[in-house]
């Protein structure tokens, strides 16, 4: 299946600005194809196999990239939608090769990355730490607002502590290369975001995978692994191709019976699901079920960085044996100001949180009344699904 992937943020309709929806193009100026024009069989998703470009006989490493030609054949077909550069981004809109578009591939759930306030707060920051702190948050690179924004999001979420990574994909390589050792097991999601399928690389423990959104499934693997091990249930609030939300009553009952801890992913869902945007757990009155809650400032809270939360003694073992915490330079100080005050707005005004839900519902609903095949959607991510790969790049141009 390919998807073609709406989030559907603050921008979904609620502005459209000067342009019409005709003249409001979807995508940029494209080479068009001929009606009889053949497109090669080598053009295809599966040429993204990484695994299919080994030369067993080759012992030069640059060897797979010099024969991996989908890139240029799709940029030659005008089928190539990736890196585009915008010209300008004003949320609900952007500027892509001199022309005006709707953004709809955004994850600005709410539109915060242009709000005054944090815009100010950025800039403010920049004056008076610099650009960057140049080292890790171990040695030089954790400020006064770093420990601020922490204990902002652990009194939002209603946790013991938080701490800040520099990146969302970072928290969840931390904290599950931190907790899964050889003496445990992560079981995830298989349609868990790549950021734990690599946290569960880097971690010394096992890995095992029950099916997507199946707590029968999970309630047979969690059978089996906790007999011999320790074992952290890895899933995410909201997934992020599907727009789909966990079953997150039915996983909390599962990983209880077993002794197994849980963590979920609320990427998608701060800002999005629960009390003021509290994300998965507070939307289905589990809070205090979750073990753990990893986060990222990314899309609702219009920064970088992300933030695990959960007990005080679990964050102190994750901050001291996170790799991605020890080696890599902090968040700039204008990112976590930013995300402070993003997070200001949005405990301020929780109706944003309503407004966006109420955008979702009606992209969905026009596109189901459209014909338009969208799966299970639920939340502001609403997938197109178009079934076939050429017909779905010429509906992105």
């Amino acid at each position: 299946m390919v998807h073609a992937r709406w989030p559907a943020g603050d921008a979904a309709f609620s502005h459209l600005g000067p342009c019409s929806r005709k003249e409001c193009a979807l995508a940029s100026e494209t080479k068009p194809l001929a009606d009889d024009e053949l497109i090669p069989s080598t053009l295809s998703i599966d040429a993204l196999d990484i695994g299919g470009y080994d030369d067993p006989q080759s012992r030069d490493v640059f060897a797979k990239a010099r024969s991996f030609e989908l890139v240029k054949q799709a940029k030659a077909f005008g089928m190539y939608p990736f890196y585009k550069p915008l010209d300008d981004n004003q949320g609900p809109e952007a500027i892509v090769d001199g022309k005006r578009v709707i953004m709809l591939g955004s994850n600005n759930y709410l539109g915060l990355t242009r709000h005054p306030r944090v815009i100010q707060a950025a800039r403010d920051a920049v004056e008076k730490y610099g650009t960057s702190m140049t080292g890790s948050r171990l040695m030089n690179g954790t400020t006064n607002l770093h420990v601020a924004l922490e204990e902002k999001i652990a009194h939002f979420l209603r946790r013991e502590s938080a701490l800040v990574f520099s990146t969302g994909y970072q928290a969840n390589l931390g904290a599950i290369s931190a907790l899964v050792n050889r003496h445990a097991a992560a079981v995830i999601d298989k349609g868990d975001h790549a950021s734990i399928y690599d946290g569960t690389k880097l971690s010394d423990g096992e890995v095992f995978r029950f099916r997507h959104n199946e707590p029968n499934h999970l309630d047979e693997v969690l059978r089996r692994v906790t007999q011999r091990k320790a074992a952290l249930v890895v899933i995410d609030g909201v997934y992020s191709m599907g727009g789909d939300i966990a079953d997150l009553p039915a996983i909390v009952g599962v990983s209880k019976r077993y002794g197994a801890r849980l963590l979920v992913d609320d990427a998608h869902s701060i800002g999005v699901l629960g009390e003021g945007g509290r994300g998965t757990g507070s939307h289905f009155g589990l809070d205090h079920e979750v073990d753990l809650v990893v986060g990222t400032f990314s899309k609702t809270l219009a920064s970088i960085g992300g933030f695990v939360a959960g007990p005080e003694d679990v964050l102190e073992w994750i901050k001291h044996f996170a790799r991605p915490m020890l080696f890599s330079a902090s968040m700039p100080p204008s990112s976590v100001a930013a995300a402070h005050t993003a997070l200001d707005v949005l405990m301020e005004e929780p109706e944003l949180v309503e407004r966006v839900n109420a955008n979702a519902k009606r992209l969905r609903d026009g596109l189901r009344k459209d014909g338009f095949d969208i799966g299970v959607s639920e939340t502001p991510i609403v997938p197109i699904v178009i079934g076939d790969e050429v017909k779905m790049v010429s509906f992105w141009r």
